[in-house]
């Protein structure tokens, strides 16, 4: 059974939705549809698009809008995906330069039916921004890639900022939230990540509301900090639909700033966490954050693209 939501949630999203009836953001999403591009903003029904959208900040889905596995979590399609667009690169690239990006934020659904899952178009989008715009980072949000070391190499290969996979929920609800993924392969991904490329920072994120415990939550950030991760975002879990895992709870804005301040204590160089916080959620500046060794407040800093 769903748990209510509270009237202090229901307002914070109130108020995002609102935001996307401005004239900044529906000429934003304006710009995405004639470009054909896909945003996970959309897709995944992300509650801060409103916000996002206003400030020039979006994080692209490549590959298609459509996933080959079935997470009881996600508002992405399932269904049979389309070939990959080969002018995807090059249009996300003049997107990038067109909205005066900085921080490029590139995720995708997984997409079991590639040979490569997906990692040599990664590698391309990346290396097209890049090449049009030499000053702009990016962060990669990879799936798992099946465990496939060499597809991640790839990604690698294009040198981004921030290498970036959610665990997204721990280990013991992942049989019946996370279908086809393993908690220890996830974990094994990221550690990689840092052994082949120490110098590129990891990132990693989870839901809260779906039926874990405090203790089980705490394993699961130790976890991630012994594979190395760098980067952390805490986020609420909201269904999509009825049809979708049922959220169990809705944690107060004070346990989210406890679990901030656990994160920073056991060595991780940033953390988001809140509500509405999500993966990419601000990513440039919580990369800055952890660049910069400071303890920045990430809800609380002027909105930048």
């Amino acid at each position: 059974m769903t748990t209510q939501m509270p009237t202090w949630l229901k307002e914070m999203v109130g108020r995002n939705k609102a935001a996307l009836r401005t004239q900044t953001a529906v000429s934003a999403q304006q710009g995405l549809n004639r470009s054909a591009l896909h945003t996970v903003c959309v897709e995944a029904k992300c509650p801060n698009r409103g916000e996002c959208l206003n400030c020039g900040d979006a994080t692209f889905m490549i590959l298609g809008g459509i996933c080959t596995r079935g997470c009881k979590f996600c508002a992405v399609t399932k269904q049979k995906p389309l070939p990959p667009d080969q002018n995807e690169a090059e249009k996300i690239a003049r997107t990038v330069k067109e909205w005066h990006i900085r921080y490029a934020v590139l995720t995708s659904p997984t997409r079991d039916d590639l040979p490569d899952g997906g990692a040599s178009h990664f590698a391309r989008v990346m290396q097209a921004i890049t090449q049009l715009n030499p000053d702009v980072q990016t962060e990669p949000l990879v799936p798992d890639f099946c465990g496939r070391k060499a597809d991640l190499q790839t990604v690698l290969s294009a040198r981004p900022a921030v290498l970036a996979h959610n665990i997204e929920t721990v280990p013991q609800l992942y049989a019946g939230v996370r279908v086809g993924a393993d908690y220890r392969r996830s974990l094994d991904l990221l550690a990689y990540s840092k052994k082949i490329a120490p110098d590129i920072l990891t990132k990693s994120g989870i839901m809260l509301g779906l039926g874990e415990t405090r203790a089980q939550v705490q394993q699961t950030l130790k976890d991630l900090r012994t594979a190395g991760v760098d980067l952390l975002t805490i986020g609420q879990y909201l269904a999509p639909s009825k049809q979708h895992h049922p959220v169990l709870r809705y944690p107060e804005p004070e346990e989210y700033d406890m679990w901030q301040q656990y994160a920073l204590e056991i060595g991780f160089l940033g953390a988001a966490c809140g509500p509405l916080v999500r993966s990419s959620y601000r990513a440039g500046a919580l990369y800055r954050q952890a660049v910069l060794g400071a303890k920045i407040n990430i809800s609380s800093m002027p909105k930048q693209v």
